[in-house]
């Protein structure tokens, strides 16, 4: 048996290091509790510099307010700050670093210089040393500007076992440079720079315009994630969203471009990332991630900070009105966007500050149209079953009588019944005709022509080529289709009312207490997909009705992943998500196929559709349904002008 030992309190610097296990990970982890002091110290300028990754060496110099030679010894130690003083600014606090706990656990575990002055006379000024044991900080006068210099040297020094947990130079100052990138991006007015191994990699001017901040944008991201971005700026009561979000046709690979703020700060949250998957959910392609930097702000006392030592998590008081509002304004923002109207290009695009509020297009290819999604749906009121949703396509022609009779406009008969074989027949009869050549383009239209311009020609019977104002447009003609037929049948389907049916045997779901409460108090999320759940018992629950259109689904897994959504993010979209399923496939069916002979008039009555319907840029697999070569492009293939 074990001998008992006493309860005794910590060593200041065994304290200190355990901290320093929670804030100090590596030394992108020092830099960015040294940026966050310096933000919150008023700075205009900060300037970092970095050897070895970050290793060897870690700078940080800021024109902020600087501390006071009184102050010096207290900002080394633990739970000393000067933003927070009582409860109540907790609550409500807005500096980024609070805790008190930076500048000690950096202290314990690296040879550390603080130089600080709060005087504009460079002459004054005042240093303390601390070299990662316990004793008295020390200090002594030192010539420096307004402001704050803080060094860190040979981190993890003292502390060998962590030393061999860095990775290499490189990745370490992959890292650093991660770091910069997010605090350069939450504050558009302080002027940045980064030096690695004497070298300079970053030089940020302040920008106060959005202008400015596009510049910025593109110097961190690159100019391709600028040119395929929407800029939005949107508000509703105490919320205001606003930065920029990727096109569903401009994703990646890898999460690296995700850039989330919260009243400044940089966040990762899971009701966030639910509500921005949701808004995404049938646009991206099948394993690629979107793209964004985006702001939130809102009134800092309904929203805690601090549930994480490094603050990248936060806890809104209201989570689901955060996660609907954040859902409703991308998901909107991204069905609106149309191909643009003007003429323009990425060396030429119009500055933010011109186009005015609300969601801006991108280097001339998208725009957004100011009527919102549910002015546009086509609700007649009725329930909508099965049946009635493959009868959409016998109507499609009196949805639509300004378009004129087309090969695009769907058939008669339920869709895959004998489709292809019809297709087939149909082009065998075309090719007995002999084909109409294309219609030249009117003279006055060769400028003005609209922004996917007018077809040419077709390509094995797969792609539309079009000319616009721009240069060429190239159209897969089945996926294009294919979101045309999809979001009218969703038009039809949601903006009516989703028939229910009765389950002769209800299901019985054996569940939590956690999963009774949330059904109880989500009768109504449920009951607006037709959807009933009774509680049977304490740990029981019964589903006796279902939506029509997903009779034939396991309704078990469904169920229980709705309730899992709504307790988790007060929100779900997968009875939404099952139904869409089905539609897709029914639309798939349902469009024009690969190797169908279309005139020139059919082309374009699908090129003006696709101008008009939501989300055209993508099928519903996520993949492009057009692109764009400008004469520009163009020119540079042939070496023209050069």
């Amino acid at each position: 048996m074990s001998e008992q030992r006493r309860i005794r309190v910590l060593a200041p610097r065994l304290a200190n290091q355990i901290a320093a296990g929670e804030v100090v990970e590596r030394p992108a982890s020092v830099v960015k509790e040294l940026l966050e002091n310096a933000i919150d110290a008023g700075s205009r300028r900060i300037e970092v510099e970095i050897e070895a990754g970050g290793a060897r060496l870690i700078r940080v110099r800021d024109d902020g307010s600087g501390i006071g030679e009184a102050d010096l010894p207290l900002a080394l130690s633990r739970h000393a700050t000067s933003k927070i003083a009582s409860l109540e600014e907790l609550e409500g606090v807005a500096s980024l670093g609070f805790r008190g706990e930076a500048l000690a656990s950096i202290s314990s575990v690296s040879r550390l210089e603080l130089v600080s002055n709060v005087a504009d006379d460079p002459t004054a000024g005042w240093r303390v040393v601390a070299e990662g044991r316990q004793m008295e900080p020390r200090v002594t006068p030192a010539p420096h500007p307004r402001g704050t210099s803080v060094t860190v040297r040979d981190l993890f020094f003292n502390t060998p076992a962590r030393r061999k947990f860095l990775r290499t130079e490189k990745t370490e100052y992959g890292h650093v440079e991660e770091a910069f990138r997010r605090l350069a991006l939450s504050r558009f007015d302080i002027a940045w720079a980064l030096r690695h191994n004497q070298k300079g990699v970053h030089q940020l001017p302040a920008a106060g315009d959005a202008a400015g901040h596009e510049r910025r944008i593109a110097a961190l991201l690159g100019k391709p994630f600028l040119n395929n971005a929407l800029h939005l700026d949107l508000a509703a009561g105490h919320l205001r969203l606003w930065g920029w979000v990727g096109l569903p046709t401009h994703s990646r690979a890898q999460a690296d471009q995700q850039y989330f703020f919260v009243n400044g700060r940089v966040v990762r949250d899971r009701l966030v990332a639910h509500a921005i998957r949701q808004a995404y959910r049938d646009v991206l392609f099948h394993g690629r991630h979107p793209v964004f930097v985006l702001y939130l702000e809102l009134d800092p006392t309904v929203v805690d900070v601090n549930v994480h030592p490094t603050k990248h998590e936060v806890r809104f008081r209201d989570g689901r009105l955060v996660h609907d509002f954040l859902f409703s304004s991308l998901h909107r923002a991204l069905a609106e966007a149309r191909p643009a109207e003007r003429e323009t290009d990425a060396e030429t695009a119009t500055p933010a500050s011109e186009a005015g509020p609300g969601v801006r297009e991108p280097a001339g290819r998208w725009q957004q149209q100011p009527m919102a999604l549910h002015e546009r749906r086509e609700a007649s009121g009725e329930p909508v079953t099965r049946d009635r949703v493959r009868a959409f396509m016998d109507g499609y022609r009196a949805l639509h009588p300004e378009h004129e009779e087309t090969l695009l406009t769907p058939q008669p008969g339920a869709p895959g019944a004998g489709g292809a074989a019809a297709d087939a027949a149909l082009t065998e009869r075309r090719a007995a005709q002999p084909p109409a050549p294309p219609a030249p383009l009117p003279a006055e239209d060769a400028t003005r022509a609209p922004p996917l311009g007018y077809a040419v020609a077709q390509l094995h019977g797969i792609y539309i080529l079009a000319q616009n104002a721009r240069g060429l447009v190239v159209v897969d003609m089945h996926a294009a289709h294919e979101r045309i037929v999809y979001e009218r049948m969703k038009a039809q389907v949601h903006g009516g009312t989703l028939e229910a049916q009765p389950l002769l045997v209800p299901v019985s779901l054996a569940a939590s207490a956690a999963e009774v409460a949330t059904a109880e108090a989500e009768r109504e999320a449920f009951a607006r997909f037709g959807v009933e759940l009774d509680v049977a018992g304490p740990e029981t629950l019964l589903v006796r009705q279902v939506p029509a259109l997903l009779s034939d689904a396991d309704v078990e897994p469904l169920i229980r992943d709705m309730l899992g959504d709504l307790e988790r993010y007060g929100r779900s979209d997968r009875l939404e998500a099952h139904v869409n399923e089905l539609l897709a496939t029914m639309a798939c069916h349902g469009s024009v196929r690969a190797n169908r002979q279309l005139t020139v008039a059919e082309m374009n009555a699908l090129l003006r559709d696709m101008e008009r319907t939501e989300r055209s840029g993508q099928c519903n697999h996520g993949r492009p349904t057009w692109t764009e070569m400008t004469l520009k492009e163009l020119d540079r293939l042939f070496l023209r002008g050069q």
